[in-house]
């Protein structure tokens, strides 16, 4: 099971498996009417999911939003969710891939390599007349151990450093007008544009919109190719904050490609203050 997605139908003949732990991790901006994603959750979600909540799993010291916490947070918050180091996690959201590829991303950066996206998420399952269930979900907490992977991390003063060096490619979900800068931000108070040298794969394009799966291998790498990106050379993916690049570094996953995550996006590098930016058709 190389590949970082499983589909609906194997989930549906796994779901009851001793070391299968369903994690549902949907996510919804600020600025989205309400339900939130844990209203949604707690209405509605697979048999025996747990909801976690990537504001939440987060470092709340930080003025950023949902930025990565620290490894021993990490591990007591999805101890509580009652997974273990053994446990094979099957991460989903509500099919728009808002959320289940940042807690993939997660997982991985803490260590925990038995880690899986369910393709077409909550959307799928229920199209398929899978089962669901509203009753609350309270696991018995286990013991998880962290261990921090730096390598799949960047920050702020990595990203500085790579606009000169350019060692690594830097390829951003956004879309196209936000990435050009001529759509505004919708994080408060962020500047348009993009880093300068970033090149653009807006995630929504990896994305099948008839069947709301991840487009195939062969599809992808097209998609890459047609940015320019070589998937022979470092890659650092860059979104909002944080969130759908996790989409791309799932995707480029799925092509047997190792990629790091920009955690502060331009949620952090659009700031007032912020390092340069490039606006316009690169």
């Amino acid at each position: 099971m190389s590949d970082p997605l499983v589909s609906t139908s194997w989930l549906r003949e796994h779901l009851i498996d001793s070391d299968v732990r369903i994690v549902d991790a949907a996510y919804r901006m600020p600025a989205m009417r309400p339900p939130t994603a844990a209203e949604e959750h707690a209405a509605r979600h697979i048999p025996g999911a747990v909801f976690l909540d990537v504001d939440q799993v987060a470092d709340r010291s930080r003025s950023l939003p949902h930025m990565l916490p620290q490894a021993d947070q990490f591990a007591r918050d999805v101890g509580g969710l009652g997974i273990g180091n053994d446990d094979l996690v099957v991460i989903y959201d509500r099919g728009d891939y808002m959320g289940a590829p940042r807690a993939w991303w997660m997982f991985g950066v803490f260590g925990h390599d038995r880690v899986k996206v369910l393709d077409g998420g909550l959307k799928k399952w229920i199209a398929e007349s899978g089962a669901v269930e509203s009753a609350a979900v309270t696991p018995a907490p286990k013991t998880f151990h962290a261990r921090f992977n730096e390598k799949r991390v960047r920050g702020l003063e990595d990203m500085r450093k790579n606009v000169e060096s350019r060692s690594e490619q830097v390829i951003d979900a956004r879309s196209r007008e936000r990435y050009e800068g001529t759509a505004p931000e919708p994080w408060p108070g962020r500047r348009s544009g993009r880093i300068p040298g970033s090149l653009n794969v807006p995630f929504t394009d990896v994305i099948d919109p008839a069947t709301g799966e991840m487009r195939s291998a062969s599809d992808l790498r097209k998609i890459f190719s047609a940015a320019h990106a070589d998937l022979g050379r470092p890659i650092v993916t860059s979104c909002g904050s944080g969130v759908t690049a996790g989409v791309l570094s799932l995707a480029l996953a799925r092509l047997g490609v190792d990629s790091a995550l920009y955690d502060g996006s331009w949620a952090e590098w659009g700031l007032p203050d912020g390092p340069p930016i490039a606006t316009g058709k690169p």
